[in-house]
């Protein structure tokens, strides 16, 4: 089984190009279900086949994670990690029948999204001190994120090159290495060209071949998580009572974006969802403030 394992996640590396992240959560989760079935069936994890694995199997395993409380959300992504694995052992012939092929995923509560109204996204952009120079650094991060949607792996992977402020446009390169082209505002801009003309040589110090948009007070690249302490930083000197990731944010912006009157097909591909219904939860968004302010202004609501 591990043999197959190992072959499925190079498929996964070299073929579809998933990020690192996605690779190790998919490694994770497979390794957690042969740990399951090989108990199950009474064998070593060595020992179990790819052949041993049957639709009561299966059954028995998601139960265990139903009787575990976990969250449906979790449950989806382990068995998308297993029908994956099982579909690529049944496309190179190894296995004729896919017990996984017949089971389906449970069925999500829909949750609409959080999202910042438009003073409370001003007040964090603007916490950073002017004269501090991670501070300017950091008010540059915010207008970014915000001027663009940008996924937080989006940001950290940015680099020098990726950047065209004359023409406001930055280049994104997203999930599956699939790369696409956003505009962004003269704010945004702006911040990031006194951060790169004035605080970022100092940061990068000798390191002149680093190649990453934002550094770190080391001058090295950000990571994902120093994203979001600077945002932890500056969500308590905007003394905004709320938790904000950057994945807020990026609700943020296409919550702002729909509710302006853009199309969503547009917002679809600025964010870089591969399908509609992926954005088309900000529209349940925006009906919602919708009817708030109707219930809050309206005489007879």
């Amino acid at each position: 089984m591990y043999t197959y394992v190992d072959n499925f996640l190079d498929y996964l590396q070299l073929e579809k190009n998933v990020s690192l992240h996605t690779l190790k959560g998919y490694q994770r989760d497979i390794f957690q279900g042969i740990d399951f079935f090989s108990h199950f069936l009474g064998k070593k994890d060595f020992e179990l086949q790819t052949g041993d694995i049957n639709y009561r199997h299966i059954r028995a395993y998601l139960s265990k994670l139903h009787r575990e409380k976990l969250a449906r959300s979790s449950i989806n992504r382990k068995l998308a990690a297993w029908r994956s694995f099982f579909k690529f052992l049944s496309r190179e012939g190894v296995i004729k029948d896919n017990p996984f092929s017949r089971i389906s995923y449970l069925r999500l509560e829909k949750r609409l999204p959080s999202f910042l109204f438009e003073d409370e996204c001003r007040s964090l952009i603007e916490a950073p001190s002017k004269n501090n120079p991670l501070d300017i650094r950091d008010r540059a991060l915010l207008e970014t994120l915000y001027a663009s949607g940008m996924r937080v792996s989006e940001l950290v992977n940015l680099n020098l090159s990726d950047l065209d402020l004359a023409s406001r446009y930055l280049k994104l390169t997203g999930k599956g290495g699939k790369e696409r082209i956003v505009p962004i505002g003269f704010p945004a801009a702006g911040s990031i060209k006194n951060y790169l003309d004035s605080v970022r040589p100092g940061l990068a110090g000798k390191l002149a071949s680093e190649q990453a948009v934002f550094l770190n007070k080391r001058g090295k690249r950000l990571t994902t998580r120093g994203v979001r302490k600077i945002l932890n930083k500056q969500v308590y000197k905007s003394c905004l009572n709320r938790h904000v990731n950057p994945h807020l944010i990026r609700h943020t912006y296409a919550t702002h974006m729909l509710d302006k009157g853009a199309d969503i097909r547009a917002v679809q591909e600025l964010l870089g969802h591969k399908r509609l219904s992926t954005t088309q939860v900000y529209t349940h968004v925006t009906q919602e403030k919708l009817k708030k302010v109707y219930r809050q202004f309206h005489p007879r609501a």
